[in-house]
């Protein structure tokens, strides 16, 4: 997504979102494969939205070639007034838009989701959730973010999830790296 930021504006998950406003948030599904159009819509019509993105690398003829994905496919997360609203749809790249009914909720699970892939540790997306040990990892460079506990294929990895989608990314983390949640 060149020159295009997954994130616009980009303080929007650190205060603009929780600063009072006639704005709200939806989850727009997007028409295959078009989340980073859209993104590109929205950023040339000055329209706040997140596109969780992560690096993907795939060998082609022998090449190693590293691009961007999305991280929950379809999915581009919109903060706008209804007129941004039906901008958005002017841009014929939705499918259907998903009202959020917990907007405190849906932009703590964004914020984490946004650290955990600022830290640039592999992520594995996860689908349909299920719930377990609430957990804070400790120390490091991700001290403090909050997740589930989950077992895949023998080992132990912390889920940060969108609990609006049912869906989120997990990384590989040791016993000794968290904390219960009380």
């Amino acid at each position: 997504m060149s020159q295009t930021p997954d994130i616009f504006p980009g303080e929007l998950l650190e205060h603009l979102a929780r600063e009072p406003s006639n704005r709200q948030w939806w989850a727009i599904y997007t028409m295959s494969r078009q989340e980073k159009s859209l993104a590109r819509d929205l950023f040339t019509r000055k329209i706040p939205y997140y596109l969780p993105l992560i690096r993907s690398t795939n060998v082609y003829r022998g090449r190693r070639v590293s691009s961007y994905k999305p991280l929950f496919t379809s999915y581009v997360f919109l903060f706008g007034t209804e007129l941004e609203r039906v901008e958005s749809l002017k841009t014929n790249r939705i499918s259907r838009i998903l009202e959020v009914h917990d907007p405190e909720a849906l932009i703590r699970d964004l914020a984490q989701l946004q650290r955990l892939i600022l830290s640039g540790a592999p992520l594995t997306v996860e689908d349909r959730l299920t719930t377990g040990d609430r957990v804070r990892i400790k120390s490091g460079s991700m001290a403090g973010l909050e997740g589930t506990v989950i077992k895949r294929h023998g080992e132990t990895r912390l889920l940060v999830s969108v609990d609006f989608l049912q869906k989120g990314a997990s990384i590989a983390i040791d016993d000794f790296q968290v904390a219960p949640l009380l």
